[in-house]
């Protein structure tokens, strides 16, 4: 049995359809990624999925179970993480964790070991005193995430947890869920971080309610046509303009310092790219072939779409 299902699943807000005919599986046991820009549909969708708001049509079923008509049972068996978390900042770190075990109604019967473990398991024992309004935006995230594993939920629904907080810490989160998964918890993430779908077991792709595409990291970057060169220059920015100019059957996108070059010709590629820089005076550093990243996929895939 799936841990998550849905079917055709649709949620409008007047004239604007969030999400659009969604149909997608997770496995039991699995780390599934929603990944798309802001507005793309994923925290629609995780709502609807979580039982706080009902779809316009489709069907969801959570741990078998329909997600509207069999909500409140579902609601025991899941946890969930929105983007903005409802710490209290006046409280301490334990007295948030105790104010979630007791909304779900979890027994004082072993409530402090699974607390303890919790705090121990998320690297917050050192802060169990300190208020919730003084911790940093990754403690905050870990604090939020122990909260709502207070009553051992089957299935985990993660809203974009990393948004906005430090690498150090993102990577000390994603350890964390990495734990959860070993110990047969299925745990589905919204994300617009890219290199945080690569660790996800399989990955949907969103864009404007539409799923594009729903597969393993590797077999979706198997999506990419072409070949990437990436490109180093001394001026990025500059050559970007020119590289679009003078190469108008490829497409060249800015990454960080780099630039991508996806090309049908990998072999002619090369010889242009390095006339069009020296005609132009640009220091050209280093042109490579390079393994596609789930960003070139998803932009690949998404101006596929488009088109």
């Amino acid at each position: 049995m799936d841990a998550i299902k849905t079917d055709n699943l649709t949620k409008r807000f007047a004239a604007l359809t969030a999400v659009a005919g969604l149909t997608l599986t997770v496995a039991k046991g699995e780390l599934f990624g929603l990944v798309g820009s802001d507005g793309a549909g994923k925290t629609t969708t995780m709502r609807m999925l979580a039982g706080i708001m009902e779809p316009t049509s489709g069907y969801a079923w959570v741990l078998g179970r329909h997600a509207v008509r069999e909500a409140e049972s579902i609601r025991g068996e899941i946890g969930y993480m929105s983007q903005r978390f409802g710490l209290y900042p006046d409280l301490t770190v334990l007295e948030n964790i105790h104010f979630y075990a007791d909304i779900y109604g979890l027994p004082q019967k072993g409530r402090e070991a699974q607390i303890d473990r919790l705090l121990s398991f998320s690297n917050l024992t050192p802060f169990r005193k300190r208020r919730a309004g003084n911790l940093s935006g990754g403690m905050k995230q870990k604090l939020g995430l122990a909260c709502a594993l207070v009553h051992t939920p089957q299935v985990l629904f993660l809203d974009e947890p990393t948004n906005g907080v430090d690498p150090v810490s993102r990577r000390d989160f994603w350890r964390i869920l990495y734990q959860l998964l070993k110990e047969g918890v299925t745990i589905f993430v919204t994300t617009a971080y890219l290199d945080e779908a690569d660790r996800c077991n399989r990955v949907g792709l969103i864009h404007k309610g539409r799923l594009l595409a729903c597969d393993t990291p590797q077999e979706l970057k198997k999506l990419m046509p072409g070949a990437i060169l990436e490109i180093r220059a001394d001026d990025p920015r500059r050559s970007l303009r020119f590289l679009r100019e003078g190469l108008s059957d490829a497409s060249v996108g800015l990454f960080g310092d780099r630039l991508h070059l996806v090309t049908g010709d990998p072999d002619a590629a090369p010889g242009l790219v390095t006339e069009i820089m020296h005609r132009e005076g640009i220091g050209l550093l280093d042109i490579r072939r390079i393994e596609p990243t789930l960003e070139d996929v998803f932009v690949s895939v998404l101006s596929g779409g488009e088109q």
